[in-house]
C-alpha cells in the first residue's frame, strides 16, 4: 500500500486516487484477525454459531458472548473487535424499540439491519472517528419468514442463506457452499455448524476456542436463545468425530 497509500490512510474521509479507503480496509483486516463467525437460514429459523477464541485460561468459561439477542426474534452475531460488535449490538437494540415504538409491531430482520448499516456506513465519513473492526450477522424469523443478513465495516449489508466471517471464512463459505441448506432444519444445522466450525479452527496457530451457538425458529416459538446444552453438547462430540474422520 506504500506506493499509493502514504498519507491516504490517516482519515477514513480520505480516498485515495484510485478510490480506495484505506481505514475501511484495515478495519476489514481487524474482522479476519478474529475468530470465525457463520449463519445458515434454513426452512425453519437461523442457527448461529461462533468460533470464540479463548485468550487466557483464567477468563470464566462462556464469558465474553459474541453472539446476543437483539429482539425476542433477532439475533446478532459479531467477528472482529469485542467491544466495537457490543456497541454495535446495543445500537440494534436501540433501533428495534425504536421501531416498535413507531409502528407498534415487531422489526423485520432486514429493517433493523438497514439502519444498523447506516450507522455503521456514517462512521467512515467523518475524520474524528473511525470505522467498526465488526462484521455483523443479523438473523431471525420475522413476518416473512427466516432472513439473515451481513453488516460489513463499510456499511454495506448483503442477504444470505449462509454467511461466513472472520478468520476461516473460506474454507467455512466452501463447506457451506455443499449444504442443500434450504432443506435443512435447525437442529441439522446445529450440527452441520458445529461441524464447520471444528473443521476451520486451526490447531497448529490457533490457542482454545469455546464453540456458541445459538438459534431461532420454530424449535424455539420465534424466540432467539441459546441451543440447549445437551444438543450442543451432542453437536460438538459429533463435530470432533467428523474432524477426526476428515483428517
Amino acid at each position: 500500500m506504500t506506493s499509493i497509500g502514504t498519507g491516504y490512510d490517516l482519515s477514513s474521509s480520505t480516498y485515495s486516487p484510485d478510490g480506495r479507503i484505506f481505514q475501511v480496509e484495515y478495519a476489514n483486516k481487524a474482522v479476519e484477525n478474529s475468530g470465525t463467525t457463520i449463519a445458515l437460514r434454513v426452512k425453519d429459523g437461523v442457527v448461529f454459531a461462533v468460533e470464540k477464541l479463548v485468550h487466557s485460561k483464567l477468563l470464566v468459561p462462556e464469558s465474553n458472548r459474541r453472539i446476543q439477542t437483539i429482539d425476542r426474534h433477532i439475533g446478532l452475531a459479531t467477528a472482529g473487535l469485542l467491544a466495537d460488535g457490543r456497541h454495535l449490538a446495543n445500537r440494534a437494540r436501540d433501533e428495534a424499540l425504536n421501531w416498535r415504538d413507531m409502528y407498534r409491531s415487531p422489526p423485520t430482520v432486514k429493517a433493523v439491519a438497514d439502519r444498523v448499516g447506516q450507522y455503521v456506513q456514517a462512521y467512515t465519513l467523518y475524520s474524528s472517528v473511525r470505522p467498526f473492526g465488526v462484521s455483523a450477522i443479523l438473523g431471525g424469523v420475522d413476518k416473512d419468514g427466516p432472513a439473515l443478513f451481513v453488516v460489513e465495516p463499510s456499511g454495506v449489508f448483503y442477504g444470505y442463506n449462509g454467511a461466513a466471517v472472520g478468520k476461516g471464512r473460506t474454507l467455512a463459505k466452501t463447506e457451506l457452499e455443499k449444504l442443500k441448506i434450504s432443506e435443512l432444519s435447525t437442529r441439522q444445522a446445529v450440527m452441520e455448524a458445529a461441524r464447520i466450525i471444528y473443521l476451520v479452527h486451526d490447531d497448529a496457530k490457533d490457542k482454545e476456542f469455546e464453540l456458541e451457538l445459538s438459534w431461532v425458529g420454530d424449535e424455539t416459538d420465534g424466540h432467539h436463545v441459546q441451543v440447549p446444552r445437551d444438543l450442543a453438547a451432542e453437536a460438538e462430540r459429533l463435530a470432533k468425530a467428523a474432524v477426526e474422520t476428515f483428517e
